[in-house]
């Protein structure tokens, strides 16, 4: 946790542009509320196949150090390492926003949008990045 403002990690695929513009897009929004962010892909040197365990390091550091994390859980099927990211972060006892705009039903419950196990695991779960900046301000203010 930061002494100036409150830390988000921001998880999701990072593995095309779309994924890394939107995530991005994700980020700056939250930066636009005054919260410091964790982005993989910022804030890692370029992956080699020898700093794997750096970056997998710094990782689980950015979570271990956040306040919230922000999880894009769009896809067919949710990325495995975000998965793995708000699963610890859920160990951890953080506060977890789970952000999923894809329109398309995975599952026919109506209480079940994502996977049962990240969903349960979410402190709230947002639909647009509209809802994404009124849970985040929610927070703030419940941790003001």
């Amino acid at each position: 946790m930061t002494a100036t403002k409150p830390y988000v990690y921001v998880a999701g695929p990072l593995f095309d542009e779309g994924e890394r513009w939107f995530i991005e897009k994700v980020d700056a929004l939250i930066r636009s509320l005054g919260f410091d962010t964790f982005l993989p892909h910022r804030d890692n040197p370029p992956k080699t196949a020898h700093n794997v365990r750096t970056i997998f390091e710094n990782d689980k550091g950015g979570i271990d150090r956040c306040d919230v994390i922000v999880a894009n859980l769009n896809g067919i099927t949710t990325d495995d390492g975000t998965a793995w990211e708000l699963g610890y972060a859920y160990g951890l006892g953080k506060y977890s926003i789970g952000l999923f705009t894809d329109w398309r039903a995975r599952f026919p419950a109506p209480n079940e949008v994502v996977n049962l196990m990240m969903q349960c695991s979410i402190d709230v779960l947002v639909r647009s990045l509209d809802e994404l900046e009124g849970a985040l301000k929610e927070w703030q203010i419940a941790n003001s």
